[in-house]
C-alpha cells in the first residue's frame, strides 16, 4: 500500500468519525420516537461511500501547504451531507427504488406509512418525508461547515466557493431534468449536464474549497489548477457514472441494471449513440429510452446499440483523454509533492471506479 493509499484510509476514518459526532449531536433536536426514523435514515445514508468529495477538499488543503487537523476533516466531511441531500432528492426526481442496494429514502418512508396503517397516501408521505430529509441534510451541511472550527478568516475566504458550489449543484439537477424533458440532446448539452450535475461539485469545487481554505484567499494559480485538473477529472467522473448507469453490475452499483435507461437519462453515451446510429437503431433507442417498464431484454438491446455504434468506446476514450489532460495540469502546479501524488491517485480512482 502506498503512502497516499494509507492516507486515504485514514481520511475516510476521520471523515466518518466527524460525521458520526455531528449526527449524534443532532439528537438533542431530532429526538423522540416520531423523529427516530428521520435520524436513522440520515445515519444510514451517511454510512459508507467513497468519500471522494472530502478527499479532494482535504488534499486541496494539504496542497496549499497546511498540516492535517481535526478541523479540516470536519469541514471536508460536511460535503458528505451535501452529497447525501442530493442523492435523496435525485432518487425522488427519478423515482428510484434503490440506493446502494437498499430502499431509497422515499420508498423507505412509504413502507413505514403502509406498515403503520396510517391515513392518506403512503406514496405521498414517502415523497414528502424524503424531500424534508434532503432539506435537513442540506441545512446540516451548512451548519457542519460553519462550525468546523477552522479560522473565521479562512472560512470567510472560502464561503463564496461554498455558496457557488451549492448553486451549481441545484442548477445541474435542473439541467438533467430539462434534458430528459427535451427528449434529445447534443454533445455540448450532455457535457454541460455532466459538468454541472456532478463534475463541478464532486471534484473542482471541493478541491477549490480546500485550496482556498489553506491559502487563506483566492489566487490565480488556484483557478488554473481547479480548471486544468479539477474540471477535467469532474467531467470524466460523470462520464464514468453514466457508463455505470447502463453497464454497471447491480451488485457493485447498488441500483437495478439499466435504471438510467428507464429514467431516460440524456447522457453523452446517448448523444454519441444517436449521432452514429443508423435510422433503425436511432428509432429503437428513442422508443426504449425512458420506458419505465423496460425489461432485461430491452436493456440488452440498448447496450448492444451503444457498443455497436462505437459510442461506448468513444466515451471510454473521452474519459482517458480528460484524465491525461488533468494529470498533465498537475505537473507545473505549485503544490506539495505528497498532495500531487494523492491527487493523481484520486483522479485515477474517480474515473476508473466500479461503483
Amino acid at each position: 500500500m502506498t503512502i497516499e493509499a494509507a492516507s486515504m484510509d485514514g481520511l475516510r476514518t476521520s471523515v466518518e468519525h466527524a460525521l458520526r459526532e455531528f449526527v449524534d449531536r443532532q439528537t438533542a433536536i431530532v429526538s423522540g420516537p416520531e423523529l427516530a426514523p428521520l435520524l436513522q435514515a440520515a445515519g444510514e445514508l451517511l454510512s459508507g461511500g467513497k468519500r471522494l468529495r472530502p478527499a479532494f477538499c482535504f488534499w486541496g488543503w494539504r496542497a496549499a501547504g497546511r498540516e492535517q487537523t481535526p478541523e479540516i476533516f470536519t469541514a471536508a466531511a460536511s460535503l458528505e451531507l451535501l452529497q447525501a441531500s442530493a442523492l435523496v432528492h435525485d432518487d425522488v426526481m427519478d423515482s428510484s427504488d434503490l440506493r446502494r442496494g437498499k430502499p431509497s429514502a422515499h420508498r423507505r418512508f412509504e413502507a413505514l406509512h403502509a406498515e403503520s396503517g396510517w391515513y392518506g397516501s403512503a406514496e405521498q408521505f414517502g415523497v414528502g418525508s424524503a424531500i424534508l430529509l434532503g432539506n435537513l441534510l442540506l441545512i446540516w451541511s451548512g451548519e457542519m461547515w460553519r462550525t468546523s472550527g477552522l479560522p473565521p478568516e479562512a472560512l470567510a475566504a472560502a464561503q463564496p466557493v461554498h455558496d457557488h458550489m451549492r448553486t451549481e449543484l441545484m442548477c445541474g439537477q435542473y439541467l438533467d431534468l430539462l434534458e430528459q424533458a427535451h427528449g434529445e440532446n447534443t454533445f455540448d448539452s450532455a457535457l454541460r449536464v455532466a459538468l454541472y450535475k456532478s463534475g463541478k461539485y464532486s471534484v473542482e469545487q471541493p478541491l477549490r474549497l480546500g485550496l482556498t481554505l489553506g491559502n487563506g484567499a483566492p489566487a490565480p494559480w488556484i483557478d488554473d489548477l481547479c480548471v486544468g485538473y479539477g474540471t477535467r477529472v469532474g467531467i470524466a467522473f460523470q462520464l464514468r457514472d453514466d457508463i455505470l448507469g447502463v453497464f454497471g453490475d447491480p451488485v457493485e452499483t447498488g441500483k437495478p441494471a439499466g435504471d438510467d435507461l428507464r429514467e431516460g437519462k440524456r447522457t453523452m453515451l446517448v448523444a454519441r449513440t444517436l449521432a452514429a446510429a443508423s435510422p433503425s437503431e436511432a428509432a429503437t433507442v428513442r422508443e426504449l429510452l425512458g420506458d419505465p417498464g423496460l425489461d432485461a431484454a430491452g436493456v440488452a438491446t440498448l447496450r448492444a446499440i451503444f457498443e455497436d455504434t462505437g459510442a461506448l468506446q468513444e466515451c471510454e476514450d473521452l474519459i482517458a483523454d480528460y484524465l491525461e489532460q488533468a494529470l498533465t495540469a498537475l505537473d507545473g502546479a505549485p503544490i506539495t509533492d505528497d498532495s500531487r501524488r494523492a491527487l493523481i491517485e484520486l483522479a485515477i480512482a474517480a474515473t476508473a471506479r466500479k461503483t
